[in-house]
C-alpha cells in the first residue's frame, strides 16, 4: 500500500480517483464542495413550506442537514459524485413505455426492474472510498439515496448534470437513466464548475405526466407524482387520482423517458437488467400474490420495500383502469383479501369493472372504516349511469 502524501498534487490524485471510478463501473464523476448548494437549500425549504412534500415527513426531520451538507459532516471538504447508468435495453431500439398500452399487464419503473440500486451502488462506493483512503489518505462517508443528502443539486453544482424542468437531473452525455452515489471526504480536491441548464425551451417532461405533478417548470408536487403515490404514499391513493395513473404499479418514468437527451443515454450495468416478468407482469398474476410469495418475487429488488399491501393496492387500481371485463373477476376476489388497504381499491377496481347488479351483489358490511366508505362509493357511481361496457 502507498503511504499518504501531503504533497501529492490535486491534479494526480483527481486524474488517478476519476481512473478508479471508471475502472469500478461508473460512468461519470465530479467534484464539489459541501456548501456548493446554499441555494437549493432554500428551495428545498420552501418546497417542504408548502407542504408539496406530502407524507415524506423525513424529508422535514432532518431538512437542516438535507439543506446544508456541511452541517452533516463538518470535517467534510469535498463532495464526489458520481453516476451509474440503469438506461433500459429498448432504450435505442424501442419505446420503454410501450407496457402503457397494454393495460391487462402492469409498468414497473425501470429502475426497479432489476437489482436494488442501493446496494449495489454503495458497494461500489465503498471500494472506491477503501482505495481513495489507501493511496491518499483522508475519510470518507458514502450515501446512495438514504441519508438527508440532496444528491441532484450536488451534482448540478459539481457539473455532472442539470437539473430539468421535471427537477431530475439530466447529462449531456448519460441522458436521464442513471443513479447517483455520493462520496463526502476529508481530503481538498478542486471542485468541478457547475453544470449550465440546456433544457430550453423543451417542456416534453412537463406536458406529458399524466396527473399534472409540475406546478411550473423546475418544480414538483410530490402529491400529485404516480412516483409517490405508487410508492411513498402509505394510506389509499386519492379517488381523483386512480384514473389518471393508468397500469403504472410502481414509479414512473414518463418524464424521464420523454427526455431528447436520452439519445446520449450509454448501456446499463448488468445488475440492472431487468428480472424475468419484470418488464410487464400480468395483473392478475400480481393480484393472487400472498406475502410469503411477494416477498420471494420481488426479493433483492426495490418493489419490496413498498410491502405487499401498498404494491397490491397499485395492481387493483390498474385493473380498476384497465377496462377489461375478464379481471372483473379478479377484483371481486381482492375484496376479500386480509388487509383493508387492498380490500377498499379493489371495491374501487370492482366498481370500475362490474354492473350495478354484480356489484351489488359483491356488496358486504365491512368494519373498516375505509372500505366500507369504498362501497358506499362505489354504489353510487355504477349506480348513477349505465353499466359499464365490461358488464357484470
Amino acid at each position: 500500500m502507498n503511504a499518504p502524501s501531503k504533497q501529492t498534487p490535486r491534479a494526480a490524485i483527481r486524474a488517478a480517483l476519476d481512473k478508479q471510478a471508471r475502472a469500478l463501473g461508473f460512468a461519470e464523476i465530479a467534484v464539489t464542495r459541501p456548501d456548493a448548494i446554499a441555494a437549493a437549500g432554500a428551495r428545498l425549504r420552501q418546497w417542504v413550506g408548502q407542504g408539496r412534500h406530502g407524507e415524506m415527513a423525513w424529508m422535514e426531520r432532518r431538512i437542516d442537514w438535507r439543506a446544508s451538507p456541511e452541517g452533516l459532516w463538518p470535517e467534510a471538504r469535498s463532495v464526489i459524485v458520481l453516476a451509474e447508468p440503469y438506461t433500459p435495453a429498448d432504450t435505442l431500439g424501442a419505446d420503454p413505455l410501450a407496457v402503457l398500452g397494454q393495460p391487462e399487464r402492469g409498468a414497473i419503473s425501470v429502475y426497479a426492474q432489476g437489482r436494488d440500486y442501493h446496494e449495489v451502488v454503495k458497494k461500489r462506493l465503498k471500494r472506491l472510498g477503501r482505495w481513495l483512503i489507501e493511496r491518499h489518505g483522508g475519510e470518507i462517508k458514502v450515501f446512495v439515496d438514504t441519508a438527508p443528502v440532496m444528491e441532484k443539486p450536488l451534482a448540478e453544482a459539481a457539473g455532472l448534470g442539470w437539473q430539468g424542468k421535471h427537477t431530475n437531473l439530466v447529462s449531456r452525455r448519460l441522458g436521464s437513466w442513471f443513479f447517483l452515489g455520493v462520496i463526502f471526504t476529508t481530503l481538498e480536491l478542486t471542485p468541478d464548475r457547475p453544470h449550465d441548464d440546456h433544457c430550453g425551451a423543451c417542456r416534453r417532461c412537463l406536458d406529458i405526466c399524466p396527473t399534472a405533478a409540475f406546478p411550473a417548470p423546475y418544480q414538483l408536487d410530490a402529491r400529485r407524482c404516480i412516483s409517490y403515490l405508487t410508492i411513498e404514499l402509505k394510506g389509499p391513493i386519492p379517488r381523483e387520482l386512480r384514473p389518471l395513473i393508468g397500469n403504472r404499479i410502481f414509479g414512473c418514468d414518463d418524464c424521464l423517458a420523454v427526455c431528447p437527451w436520452n439519445k446520449f443515454a450509454v448501456a446499463a450495468n448488468a445488475a440492472y437488467a431487468p428480472r424475468e416478468g419484470a418488464e410487464a407482469p400480468l395483473l392478475a398474476e400480481l393480484a393472487g400474490l400472498d406475502d410469503a410469495a411477494f416477498r420471494a418475487r420481488f426479493a433483492g429488488s426495490g418493489v419490496k420495500r413498498t410491502g405487499r399491501g401498498r404494491f397490491l393496492r397499485n395492481v387493483m387500481v390498474a385493473i380498476g383502469n384497465s377496462g377489461d371485463p375478464g379481471l372483473t373477476g379478479v377484483a371481486e376476489a381482492a375484496t376479500r383479501d386480509a388487509d383493508p388497504l387492498v380490500r377498499g381499491h379493489a371495491v374501487w377496481a370492482l366498481s370500475r369493472l362490474a354492473g350495478v347488479a354484480r356489484f351489488r351483489a359483491a356488496m358486504r358490511a365491512d368494519p373498516d372504516l375505509f372500505v366500507a366508505e369504498e362501497w358506499r362509493l362505489g354504489l353510487a357511481e355504477v349506480s348513477s349511469g349505465p353499466p359499464p361496457s365490461s358488464g357484470a
